[in-house]
């Protein structure tokens, strides 16, 4: 069964005596704090808050969270929050980086700034991480929060980071499903023209640590029943692990319908970066924060193990 205890319990498992250390830009809320607080007291995280001391305090105190062990380095502006808790990778005292109240961007500035040194010449992207309480199976999607119509080449960087989530997770050969509305090639409908086009890079071994299959629809990528009336003879028909969607609208609709009408939770991570940058939505609750830093904190375990 898939629930946010899964995800803890294989980052206590990968972290080990060595804990992950998420140094957290602008965490002037109690979600974000109190995910932390669980992240410290379940074993798995150290945390280094960075932003205004003032607003981080009242925020803690109005939602009753200790932050005694957690170290609090004062920014000024959520620019500088965003710049500092960057440095603390650098300085060697994080291992990842956390958004906590702030817009996305202004995280992503400090990330990709060159004389931060973060970036890796690899396409940067944001890979969810949906699950539902009771479920035996979880997927991971990409990329709906930050390549807007995304090239073949940007797509195949975005599958390489979904399987690197996939990878730390313990899924070392994920299948991959390229979303379209359609199950065929067809070249009038240029998704399905990526998608064939990235199902044969894996093919010839050019996309690695997974199968690729596409084009694939919805239903044909997660439904068995549908794959066995549509008669479709495919590996990952029915099976797949992660969903590649062929634009941005596609991929935000995907998790927040699934949010808001379905009942899933999801969290989010951006990778590509030397470091995981774990990126919520302010409005998302403590569950999908905490799964969220236990899958960066596996990720940042499995990079210093490699």
């Amino acid at each position: 069964m898939i629930n946010k205890e899964y995800f803890i319990n294989l980052a206590k498992e990968k972290s080990g005596d060595k804990l992950q250390t998420v140094a957290v830009a602008a965490p002037h809320d109690d979600s974000t704090l109190q995910a932390l607080r669980n992240a410290i007291d379940m074993g798995f995280a150290k945390a280094i808050l960075v932003g205004d001391e003032n607003l981080i305090k009242k925020a803690a105190k109005e939602g009753n969270v200790n932050i005694d062990d957690m170290e609090i380095v004062h920014a000024e502006d959520l620019p500088d929050a965003a710049q500092k808790a960057v440095e603390q990778v650098n300085s060697g005292k994080a291992s990842l980086v956390m958004k906590g109240l702030l817009d996305t961007s202004i995280i992503l500035k400090a990330v990709v700034k060159k004389e931060n040194n973060l970036r890796t010449g690899k396409t940067l992207s944001y890979v969810g991480i949906l699950f539902k309480e009771g479920f035996d199976k979880y997927f991971l999607t990409s990329d709906g929060a930050m390549l807007i119509a995304p090239t073949v080449e940007q797509k195949k960087g975005i599958i390489e980071n979904a399987v690197e989530v996939a990878h730390a997770l313990g899924n070392k050969e994920p299948k991959v499903a390229m979303i379209c509305a359609k199950e065929k090639y067809y070249d009038k409908m240029p998704a399905t023209v990526d998608a064939t086009e990235l199902q044969k890079m894996n093919q010839s071994g050019e996309i690695k640590g997974c199968i690729v299959s596409g084009p694939l629809q919805m239903d044909n990528a997660v439904d068995a029943h549908a794959v066995e009336v549509k008669g479709i003879d495919d590996p990952v028909a029915g099976k797949a692990d992660i969903l590649i969607v062929p634009a941005i609208e596609a991929g935000n609709v995907l998790l927040k319908t699934a949010k808001y009408l379905g009942g899933w939770t999801f969290g989010g991570v951006i990778v590509g970066a030397k470091v995981p940058v774990v990126v919520c939505s302010r409005s998302d609750g403590e569950d999908a924060k905490l799964v969220s830093i236990a899958t960066a904190c596996m990720m940042a375990a499995e990079a210093e193990n490699k």
